[in-house]
């Protein structure tokens, strides 16, 4: 077994001041090292295909965008003028106790959330009926739904 070293007092103070110079000399070499950088250095800058670049975007390659073709869902639906918007479809689920279900439509079998609140008649499951389609929070959404 090795003996623990003992160390009198005047040996621990010399260390403690040792560390202590050592430590003062790595904060001087910092702040000598250390080169200023001003405010211009730090911004940065984002061009048109999303990097990020130190120089300032060229303002002729500036894209105005119209806030109308901002789309804030899932998906970008837009139904046509021609299109008639009364559509059917078929009930795949419906939970009565908690008030909601899903319709798949016939046309382009997509399925669509339903909430009771949108019921003009009451429906249950593979009843065929007709609806009309409103984008909510969260996609498509059936309104107005009817039983045939």
């Amino acid at each position: 077994m090795a003996r623990p070293l003992d160390f009198n007092k005047g040996d621990l103070e010399k260390r403690r001041l040792q560390k202590k110079k050592e430590k003062e000399q790595k904060k001087e070499e910092r702040k000598s090292n250390q080169k200023k950088t001003s405010f211009e250095d730090m911004i940065a800058y984002m061009d048109e295909n999303g990097n990020i670049t130190s120089t300032p975007p060229d303002p002729t390659k500036k894209k105005e965008v119209k806030t109308e073709d901002i789309v804030i869902g899932s998906r970008n639906v837009q139904s046509s003028t021609g299109e008639d918007p009364v559509k059917k479809g078929r009930v795949t689920f419906f939970n009565t106790s908690k008030g909601f279900g899903f319709i798949k439509d016939s046309q382009t079998g997509e399925d669509l959330f339903v909430h009771v609140n949108s019921l003009l008649s009451p429906i249950q499951e593979n009843d065929i009926v007709t609806f009309e389609s409103e984008r909510g929070p969260k996609g498509l959404n059936a309104v107005r739904v009817k039983k045939l």
